[in-house]
């Protein structure tokens, strides 16, 4: 059903499409940039054409490399959550705090009733989507996960707090759709990390997606899946992009128990591993996915976010994927 949807809106796509969650590394120079603009040695728009000159860089690379559903590579943002907290009136930026590693952020703080300031990544979706004919993800973090990864000191509850930004995130969802995006990616991570809390995240994300004309991807990671699997096939999204290979593939198991009843965005390398994973090994994970989920229903990425790896090392990812993906299309046609 969802590669009729996707025809529906104009998009085909072949066997296992190959795609990233969203985020890769910045250059060296753009780095530099953004730690000059904080220093104000650098105006606004310097910074904007050296965040530009990186995503056509990334642009460039997708298309050479053959991946058939790109992503800007996020080159304007900083963290997936304070990004949009920046953005959006009620928030103020909070202290750092340790997210992973040896990565920080600056958690926001509710403070005030959050409002829609207007459009956040329409811009540069826009600019992204002029810079390639093929489809490019619209990008947004789930209102579930930046509730859960702020303070609140406004809104009554988690819950109340997660559908006020829900009523936000869906007018950004419904600016992407009339800029013309097709495919819109809602990153909810900290879904598994309180099952019992599922069903609210169930409820933002319903509030997003109803009735807005789109295939919706969520990406889901870091937590324990077997606490919310099955129920979170009840989300209101088309594919979960999932993080499969840093568990060694366990939740295949649980697939098995109760079979996957959507599309999968399959991740087959580790995002947070130095290693570059051989093109064999990406394909063995793929053709033990195919033993499990339709052929029809597979895309294919690293399992997460590439920002944490070098700019070579994301790229030797991306490319291996590729081509262990064309080692299997070509087996499923004989």
């Amino acid at each position: 059903m969802s590669r009729i949807l996707l025809k529906d809106l104009g998009i085909n796509l072949p066997l296992l499409p190959t795609t990233s969650v969203g985020s890769f590394p910045k250059p060296p120079y753009l780095t530099k940039g953004r730690s000059d603009r904080k220093r104000g040695k650098i105006s606004a728009s310097d910074l904007a054409s050296l965040e530009d000159k990186a995503t056509r860089e990334w642009i460039d690379f997708q298309e050479q490399v053959g991946i058939d559903i790109l992503v800007d590579g996020e080159m304007y943002r900083g963290d997936m959550v304070a990004y949009f907290a920046e953005n959006i009136p009620g928030f103020d930026p909070g202290g750092l705090v340790r997210s992973y590693g040896n990565r920080f952020y600056y958690k926001p703080i509710i403070k005030g009733k959050l409002k829609y300031p207007g459009p956040i990544t329409i811009e540069w979706w826009k600019q992204t989507r002029a810079m390639t004919k093929k489809p490019v993800k619209g990008m947004l973090t789930g209102p579930y996960t930046i509730m859960d990864w702020s303070f609140n000191e406004y809104y009554p509850d988690r819950a109340s707090a997660t559908l006020a930004l829900a009523d936000l995130i869906r007018e950004e969802v419904a600016e992407l759709i009339k800029a013309g995006c097709k495919i819109i990616q809602i990153d909810e991570p900290a879904i598994s990390v309180r099952p019992e809390e599922l069903e609210i995240a169930r409820q933002g994300l319903e509030r997003v997606t109803r009735g807005q004309r789109a295939y919706f991807i969520t990406h889901i990671c870091y937590g324990a899946f077997e606490k919310i699997y099955p129920a979170m096939l009840d989300m209101p999204v088309h594919n979960f992009d999932l993080e499969m290979s840093n568990s060694n593939l366990d939740m295949l198991e649980l697939m098995r128990q109760h079979p996957f009843t959507k599309d999968i965005t399959f991740g087959v390398v580790d995002a947070h591993s130095h290693l570059i994973e051989d093109v064999s090994l990406i394909q063995s994970r793929i053709e033990q996915a195919l033993e499990y989920i339709p052929k029809e229903a597979i895309w294919i990425d690293p399992d997460c976010g590439l920002k944490t790896r070098s700019v070579e090392e994301a790229r030797a990812k991306l490319s291996n994927i590729q081509e262990a993906v064309k080692a299997v299309r070509a087996g499923l046609k004989h």
